[in-house]
């Protein structure tokens, strides 16, 4: 709705993907980072050795750049997070890759720019061609060090002047960027690229820095633009608000502010609804340096800890030592609070040690299947998993299952997991509890029978949602189709508890369901035990749940099943929150 001060430019409302939370209403800054050009350029045998020594001194500048970046960074947000800087540091002292750049420049005489952005370009994209996100940002982290490289062989400067407060517009913002900008007043971050696991927005919301990613054409609607809005709860970048929506906006913001300072006082109070209903509110964790947070946080443990994140970078399975000292960290630290570990949820879209080609990987080799298939492999992860579960806070958890006979096939290993360790004398919990991940529909429908084998169930949406409807979610023709609210997602979610409590075991969900606002009355109403979240919505889920009566949400989940539509039942959700919680954004 344009007003008197837009008639030259429109308000233009762009959806990506919320990286960070927070909302920044200020100036437009457009960063166009600049590519150094590179040319292919013939030298003589003769000049080998200075183009070699130009490549030593341009190594030589960009580790030292990325030194003053890494202390920066750990000043700023921590030694923890620095660490992403540590990795390309670790690249530019690899022996092996700068000998063979070396070698090729005395053979192939051509000139060092030329042959880095060959060299390191052929691992870029190796890693483009992965389906995994994971890869694909960090492909992203492996460009931005080839650039800084050839950069510095070629004895350019990279100017990326800010004066005042702004918010930043980039292409792609690197994570060097991200932390360098943050010594100015910068009020938030977009970009037409990226993703929620990308460097940059991990430090973005390290730097407590608002910020939208995946805008797609932000670069192109702010030329010209004096003033934008980000709203990195929702993932939207508006350019040239209207004086209506800019004071909407600070509305929203002075309601978040307040909302996040009452929900400080929540850190140390039960996940209970007003009339005595309890609810587990764990969370959901990769990497072992996430646990101060969680604790901060009030979690009463950890939910999901996905142990497949030891493979990342790696061409092999770890050693069961070095599993049971990661383990172990994860189960001390959290202690005496509760850690559930999945084994290792590998293959569809997720890391695999080794490359294999599959034309569906979704529906192929992957989770409790490749566990199977690999015996030794499987046992050396439960023994490790066992010996960390000697004070007896730990949980293991089976991905993937589809039948009953997965589950006492898996339970068999794990028995002779026990009787290793029982003949080595080594202590672990006799009465571990296991469950399984409900993610596919034969699961959900298995739920009772799976129930009876089991101390507890974790209903994965993601995958769960995924297979019901038949959706890739990855899949931009289709993304829309994807939701969580249609009634068959519910009616199976409705169906997995009610039948796992038949067999008085715990029910959780431990897919982004859990963690939305908008779905916290109706699974609390459907009876869901246990919400395993990631960290930074925990604090909102217990202010919710504290705020509610079970017998009100029960209606609410009674009313929300008897619809016919996923527009319908979220139409209706967000009435009941608006109503309840005008304070929460729930526009996504």
């Amino acid at each position: 709705m344009p007003t008197d001060r837009d008639t030259k430019n429109e308000e233009v409302v762009l959806k990506g993907v919320g990286a960070a939370p927070g909302i920044a209403i200020g100036p437009v800054f457009l960063y166009d980072r600049e590519v150094p050009k590179v040319i292919e350029r013939s030298i003589s045998s003769d000049e080998t050795e200075r183009e070699i020594e130009r490549l030593i001194n341009a190594v030589e500048r960009s580790s030292k750049e990325l030194q003053k970046i890494l202390a920066f960074a750990q000043q700023k947000i921590g030694e923890r997070r620095g660490k992403i800087f540590e990795a390309q540091l670790l690249i530019l002292e690899d022996i092996h890759l700068f000998s063979a750049i070396h070698q090729r420049i005395r053979s192939e005489l051509k000139n060092a720019e030329f042959i880095v952005a060959d060299e390191i370009g052929k691992y870029q994209k190796m890693m483009m061609t992965s389906d995994d996100e994971y890869m694909l940002e960090r492909a992203q982290d492996v460009d931005d060090l080839k650039n800084r490289i050839i950069r510095n062989v070629q004895e350019e400067k990279l100017y990326s002047k800010l004066e005042g407060s702004a918010i930043i517009v980039s292409k792609n913002l690197t994570a060097a960027d991200t932390v360098l900008f943050s010594r100015n007043e910068v009020l938030g971050y977009a970009s037409d690229l990226g993703g929620i696991t990308s460097h940059s927005a991990l430090l973005s919301r390290a730097l407590k820095i608002p910020a939208a990613v995946g805008l797609r054409e932000a670069t192109s609607k702010v030329q010209g633009a004096t003033e934008a809005i980000i709203d990195g709860y929702n993932g939207f970048l508006i350019v040239n608000p209207s004086t209506a929506t800019i004071e909407e906006y600070r509305r929203k913001q002075q309601r978040h502010r307040e909302f996040e300072e009452n929900l400080a006082g929540l850190k140390d109070l039960p996940a209970e609804t007003l009339d005595g209903k309890k609810i587990d509110l764990s969370v959901n964790i990769e990497f072992e340096e996430e646990i101060e947070f969680v604790i901060l946080q009030g979690s009463a443990g950890v939910g999901l800890y996905r142990t497949e994140n030891l493979l990342i970078g790696k061409d092999a399975f770890p050693s069961e030592e070095e599993q049971f000292q990661k383990y172990r960290a994860i189960a001390d630290k959290i202690y005496p609070n509760r850690a559930i570990l999945r084994t290792f949820d590998i293959g569809g879209d997720k890391v695999l040690p080794q490359a294999y080609q599959e034309t569906n990987p979704f529906l192929g080799w992957r989770g409790i299947r490749i566990s199977l298939d690999q015996p030794e492999m499987f046992r050396q992860q439960l023994r490790a998993i066992l010996k960390a579960s000697s004070r007896k806070n730990v949980g293991i958890m089976f991905p993937m299952v589809t039948s009953v006979s997965e589950v006492q096939r898996a339970r068999t290993h794990l028995e002779m997991a026990k009787g290793d360790l029982r003949r080595e004398n080594i202590p672990f919990d006799e009465r571990i509890p296991v469950g399984v991940m409900v993610e596919t529909p034969s699961a959900a429908v298995l739920a009772e029978e799976l129930a009876a084998e089991v101390s507890f169930l974790s209903i994965g949406t993601n995958d769960l949602i995924q297979y019901l409807l038949a959706v890739d979610r990855t899949n931009s023709f289709v993304s829309e189709l994807y939701q969580q609210f249609h009634p068959a997602v519910l009616k199976a979610v409705q169906f997995v508890i009610e039948h796992g409590h038949r067999r008085k075991v715990w029910v959780g969900m431990c897919g982004e369901m859990a963690g939305d606002p908008l779905a916290t009355v109706l699974l609390v109403g459907l009876g869901l035990d246990e919400f395993s979240v990631i960290p930074s919505v925990l604090p909102e889920i217990k202010k919710i749940i504290r705020s509610m009566k079970y017998r009100e949400a029960k209606r609410v989940a009674k009313k929300a099943l008897a619809m016919n539509s996923a527009d319908d039942v979220k139409s209706y959700l967000i009435e009941v929150m608006k109503e309840k919680f005008p304070e929460i954004s729930l526009e996504n």
